[in-house]
């Protein structure tokens, strides 16, 4: 049980450890969604399979982990944790699911016009270095 609990260690934390892997658990399956290398968008199970997943495989594996003492007092605490971020999320988590969408938009709305901007700098550059290029060779020519 202790290589399954490392594993999943952060939904038996504080909520705040637990929303920080999520997120970023999240990002990265969805990132692969939208390159191509994952054939589900994860936004459309996210809220639901979380709560799944606390219900059916970790506060099962808290229980466990509690039962065997491996943990000593703190494999309360870890049950504890997991039952309220299991609330938590039960409450927050279709919210939450919008909010990390929203601002992977936002990222990449300001991605795309940091690059858009960046593509017209070198333009600009090419075309400042194709003319100095021209008057220096015209230059020579005289």
């Amino acid at each position: 049980h202790l290589i399954q609990a490392s594993d999943v260690a952060h939904t038996m934390q504080h909520w705040h450890i637990y929303r920080k892997w999520n997120e970023r658990l999240f990002r990265e399956m969805h990132k692969a969604y939208m390159e191509g290398r994952a054939e589900k968008d994860p936004a459309d199970f996210w809220y639901k399979g979380e709560i799944g997943f606390f219900d059916f495989y970790i506060i099962p594996l808290a229980k466990k982990l509690s039962e065997c003492g491996v943990f000593g007092v703190s494999s309360d605490e870890y049950l504890n944790y997991a039952m309220m971020n299991r609330n938590e999320w039960e409450k927050k988590g279709a919210k939450i699911v919008d909010d990390m969408l929203e601002k992977m938009a936002q990222e990449c709305a300001v991605a795309a016009a940091d690059k858009a901007t960046a593509a017209m700098k070198q333009e600009g550059s090419d075309s400042t270095d194709a003319s100095t290029k021209g008057s220096s060779s015209s230059e020579k020519d005289e």
